[in-house]
């Protein structure tokens, strides 16, 4: 079967095959190097006459995602999911590097092409340059940023904050992707694991479930990276809420009773309370009366003075909030 002239729309699987030139223009090449997702979309509906709907089914992001993304109102910045836009649109390899992504042939990344392979290498080499520049301060100050976007979302919601809470990811995933000492990449796994938990939280707020398992998918990386089990133990954590709006608690209390058995005993007091009264609501939500009730008393007895600390910036719990959090669980045992 010919493939269609562009402007015509072809079947919904059938496979995206965008002309071999195409990839060579220095407009599109220059798209690939700005990650301009939209602008891929549209190159694919120009040339192949892709609708929307085999987009969609050529990447395996939904159809109305293909819709935002190609209107600008939504960005990718997880791996995975460039990952399945470049195999959607049959990115040839010197495309796929453009992008950002590792060749699939290895020992041949650009085949004949020899001036993209050198480009290639050019455009890594400047890469690795870039993020060599980071240094201490700059890691203090995405992470100051991120605290900024966290008061931020405290007082005016995480929708009018969701564009700089993008733009953030992208910018602390782009420095660690090409960092090389291992002190400057651990701390910015630090900064990027604290930065994907809180997302994640956000999107559990707005019921973009899968958003949210995917950031904490992200924050968990991250956290393992960042040899910090705070922040690692706080992402498992947070993720077991993704599963008690799925209607999993089962599932939510056995990963949270996990992360307690794994890092109880080497986390701050504060998190240590917060992962007991989520064992508690997870507890609650399975109607286990007893285990919520042992929790609850355990989180009162670990909680330690004032509402915050400082080495916890992405943790509020105070004996206040402990008690609110006690009612909502006890109220499902009919407790006065």
């Amino acid at each position: 079967m010919n493939a269609p002239e562009p402007g015509m729309p072809g079947n919904a699987y059938e496979p995206i095959h965008i002309p071999d030139e195409v990839w060579d223009r220095e407009s599109t090449q220059e798209i690939l190097r700005n990650r301009d997702i939209a602008g891929l979309f549209k190159i694919a509906v120009k040339y192949t006459g892709a609708s929307q709907v085999r987009i969609s089914t050529a990447t395996g992001i939904s159809q109305g995602r293909v819709s935002q993304h190609m209107r600008g109102q939504r960005q990718v910045t997880d791996l995975e999911v460039f990952e399945r836009i470049a195999a959607g649109l049959s990115l040839p390899d010197h495309a796929r590097m453009l992008l950002g992504l590792a060749p699939l042939d290895v020992a041949s990344p650009t085949g004949n092409r020899g001036n993209d392979h050198q480009e290639q290498s050019d455009e890594l080499k400047a890469r690795i340059e870039a993020a060599a520049v980071v240094d201490p301060v700059t890691v203090m100050i995405l992470a100051t940023d991120t605290n900024n976007l966290r008061l931020l979302d405290r007082r005016l919601g995480s929708a009018a904050i969701a564009d700089k809470m993008r733009a953030q990811i992208s910018q602390i995933e782009r420095a660690h992707h090409h960092a090389i000492r291992h002190g400057i990449r651990r701390d910015l796994a630090h900064v990027l694991s604290e930065t994907a938990s809180l997302a994640g939280w956000q999107a559990i707020d707005t019921c973009a479930l899968n958003d949210a398992w995917d950031h904490h998918e992200r924050a968990i990386t991250a956290g393992r990276e960042a040899e910090d089990p705070a922040v690692l133990a706080y992402a498992q954590g947070q993720q077991a809420y993704v599963l008690m709006d799925l209607a999993r608690p089962a599932e939510a209390a056995e990963v949270i009773h996990h992360v307690r058995g794994t890092f109880d005993r080497v986390v701050p007091a504060r998190l240590r309370t917060w992962l007991a009264v989520a064992e508690a609501e997870a507890s609650a939500t399975l109607g286990d009366e007893k285990t919520c009730r042992d929790a609850l008393d355990q989180a009162a007895d670990l909680l330690p003075e004032g509402d915050t600390d400082p080495e916890l910036p992405y943790l509020a719990l105070n004996r206040h909030h402990l008690a609110r959090w006690r009612g909502s669980c006890l109220v499902h045992f009919g407790d006065r």
